[in-house]
């Protein structure tokens, strides 16, 4: 028996005329391509081009530009996008699939995923994308991106899932936990559009690309989009906890680590305690070694960064620390962290 392959099929299709394809390899084609089109014919109307200007419209010289996608996720006119395109926006423009030249404004933003919520300011009733469960991708799932790269409207470039959980660094240097990595094409323009799934669920927002390498390329995860739309459409931000400290990570020495009845192996070191901060005021110190917040293991700096939530504020939180060979828990009240 001979088994043939989408990509056989593909070659084949590319090198042969149309009446010289089998019969097997013709529905393999007929079928790929018509859950593409199903899902482009579903989604493609919610997605959006964005022009954005930056800086005092009314001094043309400092005024700078760019462009980028963006996906209706719901029919009065809220879009999701990437931070980076939007963030700093002071006017906003978005065309629709059908050709509509609308105004928008900036809800919020959160660089820490690179994603923004932006608000069509004219009344109207737009299509709209549904936002999927990113948690039940599979590696090797078929995904299809659509947005405007490089300024070539509502363009579909397919591929598939090629990793997930992946951690990418945001253009303000935390991580971004639980990213998609895909090899569908994308490129500058891309930023901010959908990666949808065959079922026409947005499953992620598409984010980076590494320039110079083939078929790399990255979405945060729609898990993650729907919990930063959450925030910014009752907030405006994400609210994050804040300690008031400097921290690195840091090897326990095995001595210690036994001492201490630890199993892991590293941890975070405070290096800086800022004035009145809630770390001051809990007593931490210079030199203390953080090693769980609240029962979660704390081995590095971006975990102190993601155990320390939103719900944390202005609640008690626990610290476990070394402090020489002293094993500490230390309780302090978290405030909201401030964007600079």
């Amino acid at each position: 028996m001979t088994i043939i392959t989408l990509t056989d099929a593909l070659r084949s299709g590319r090198n042969a005329a149309p009446d010289t394809i089998s019969a097997d390899d013709q529905a393999l084609l007929d079928s790929y391509s018509q859950a593409v089109i199903d899902v482009v014919d579903r989604v493609g109307p919610a997605v959006v081009r964005l022009a954005i200007r930056n800086g005092d419209p009314a001094r043309p010289g400092q005024s700078r530009g760019g462009s980028g996608s963006g996906v209706i996720v719901a029919p009065d006119g809220l879009i999701l996008t990437n931070s980076h395109v939007a963030g700093a926006a002071s006017r906003i423009e978005v065309t629709t699939a059908d050709g509509q030249d609308l105004h928008a404004r900036l809800v919020g933003d959160d660089p820490d995923t690179d994603l923004a919520l932006i608000r069509i300011d004219e009344p109207a009733t737009l299509p709209s994308a549904r936002l999927g469960d990113s948690k039940r991708l599979k590696r090797g799932q078929l995904v299809i991106a659509i947005g405007n790269p490089l300024g070539f409207e509502s363009t579909v470039t397919t591929g598939v899932v090629s990793a997930l959980g992946r951690s990418l660094r945001s253009r303000n240097g935390r991580l971004i936990d639980d990213v998609i990595q895909t090899d569908a094409a994308l490129n500058p323009g891309n930023s901010g559009g959908p990666l949808v799934s065959s079922r026409g669920e947005v499953v992620g927002i598409n984010t980076a690309v590494i320039m110079g390498a083939q078929g790399i390329c990255f979405a945060v995860a729609a898990n993650t989009a729907s919990f930063v739309l959450g925030e910014l459409v009752r907030h405006s931000r994400v609210r994050r906890a804040f300690i008031g400290i400097a921290a690195q990570q840091t090897a326990i020495p095995p001595l210690r680590r036994r001492a201490a009845g630890l199993a892991q192996d590293r941890a975070v070191m405070i290096s800086t305690v800022e004035p009145d901060s809630a770390a001051e005021r809990a007593g931490l110190r210079p030199g203390d070694i953080i090693v769980a917040l609240d029962g979660v293991t704390i081995a590095g700096a971006d975990d102190l960064v993601r155990a320390l939530t939103g719900d944390k504020i202005g609640r008690s939180v626990a610290f476990v620390v070394l402090r020489g060979t002293e094993r500490l828990t230390v309780a302090a009240v978290p405030r909201e962290r401030r964007r600079n």
